[in-house]
């Protein structure tokens, strides 16, 4: 079973839709027990990085975050993957979950073309810069749907692919059991369902 951490950030319907076509067994929880005794656990996330640390906080369910993620696959979707990080500099410096080194930086600052919009929402390729098996069943250059404003930088070493917009702007990370996409799979139709499908077989101790 999946736990989809539900600490009041975001919409889950649709992830929670996409597993379920996918026969992938969920459940949408605050629930310690029940995050404890799930395979893998999603981290989902929508709006700004200090406000969604809070409430994470405030639920309780870091020191088991920190916990889980050492046993089993853990994923952090948009937002999420961001969390994952050691801070971000959105509205302010704010310490983020520390799961894969790396920070959070405004993407309308590093741009070297200023014509570009911010946010970046729509489709862009997705070019795999190392083999993983969350990927394994996606194929270079496929289109995935993105919606940010803010981006990973700092973690080259953890990197397993980047979209173009007028920068490399860092797709899908791994450390350990921890993986995090910066765009949305569960609205990025069939190559977003196989990414999800790939994460539904990992197993902990990979």
């Amino acid at each position: 079973m999946i736990g989809i951490v539900d600490y009041g950030v975001g919409n889950l319907f649709s992830l929670r839709s996409s597993l379920d076509f996918l026969g992938l067994k969920s459940q949408v929880t605050g629930d310690p027990q029940v995050l404890r005794a799930a395979d893998r656990i999603i981290l989902p996330g929508v709006g700004a990085f200090g406000d969604a640390m809070e409430q994470l906080r405030r639920t309780g369910l870091v020191p088991l975050l920190e916990e889980e993620s050492q046993k089993k696959p853990l994923l952090g979707i948009c937002l999420g993957m961001q969390l994952l990080m050691e801070e971000s500099c959105e509205y302010g410096i704010h310490k983020g979950l520390g799961f894969i080194p790396g920070r959070v930086a405004s993407l309308e600052a590093d741009l070297p073309d200023k014509a570009l919009k911010i946010p970046h929402i729509g489709w862009n390729a997705l070019h795999i810069v190392k083999d993983d098996p969350l990927l394994k069943d996606v194929r270079e250059g496929e289109y995935m749907y993105y919606v940010h404003s803010f981006y990973a930088t700092g973690c080259l070493e953890s990197t397993l692919a980047v979209s173009d917009y007028g920068l490399p702007v860092t797709g899908a990370v791994r450390k350990g059991l921890v993986w995090g996409v910066q765009f949305h799979p569960e609205k990025s139709g069939e190559a977003g369902l196989r990414l999800l499908r790939a994460f539904g077989q990992l197993k902990g101790g990979i």
